[in-house]
């Protein structure tokens, strides 16, 4: 298997069923175990996402925020991979900011593809991609020039037992990335990185 990002030979098991990147330091999940498209959806359905849920709209605080300091209402934003419940969506839109909603599953209307955006935030779903390098262009090619990526993902540290870590357990997630592969995307796809969590990634587009 190849690593999904950066195509490296992946050769070296952090556990029984991811492997480590050598090159862009990803923890790449073994095809073998991906769910199908059902399971998927199926797990999916199971999350608790009421956008009215004040401990939901904390959780995700982090994006609504930068996004409320970094953007003007006249911005057009795009949520990728909103989900059943779009907390971040409904929280801007209520404060006057335009916000294309986008889910494979849920909000499936491609239309998004016709639009150039000002910033495009995904709130847990970067992990979920079982091909960052196409999806992460994809994203690049709808962001106009000094746009933003907010990224709401766990990010992975070597601090951290892997085989006892709580996100690598759930069978929706096949890619996780550590701080080593978020400076790689910087400078694969040219992009600054204008603040950095061990939750919440903001990239800005150079060009």
């Amino acid at each position: 298997m190849h690593c999904t990002l950066c195509d490296t030979l992946l050769e070296t098991m952090i556990d029984s069923s991811y492997f480590e990147c050598p090159t862009c330091g990803a923890l790449v999940k073994d095809s073998k175990y991906y769910l199908t498209p059902q399971q998927e959806k199926e797990r999916y359905e199971l999350h608790n996402n009421d956008v009215h849920d004040i401990g939901y709209q904390k959780f995700t605080s982090c994006i609504t925020n930068a996004v409320l300091e970094n953007q003007h209402k006249d911005h057009l934003g795009l949520d990728f991979g909103c989900g059943t419940g779009p907390v971040i969506a409904k929280q801007l839109k209520e404060k006057g900011y335009q916000v294309v909603l986008y889910d494979p599953y849920f909000y499936p209307d491609e239309n998004y593809l016709n639009h150039k955006y000002d910033y495009i935030y995904s709130c847990e779903v970067f992990e979920h991609f079982y091909n960052p390098k196409k999806e992460i262009k994809k994203l690049l090619s709808l962001l106009r020039n000094q746009g933003r990526l907010y990224i709401m993902t766990h990010v992975y540290r070597y601090s951290i037992d892997f085989q006892h870590w709580y996100y690598k357990n759930d069978g929706t997630h096949v890619f996780i990335y550590s701080e080593k592969t978020i400076a790689y995307i910087s400078t694969e796809f040219n992009l600054s990185i204008e603040t950095q969590t061990d939750r919440f990634i903001l990239f800005k587009k150079n060009e």
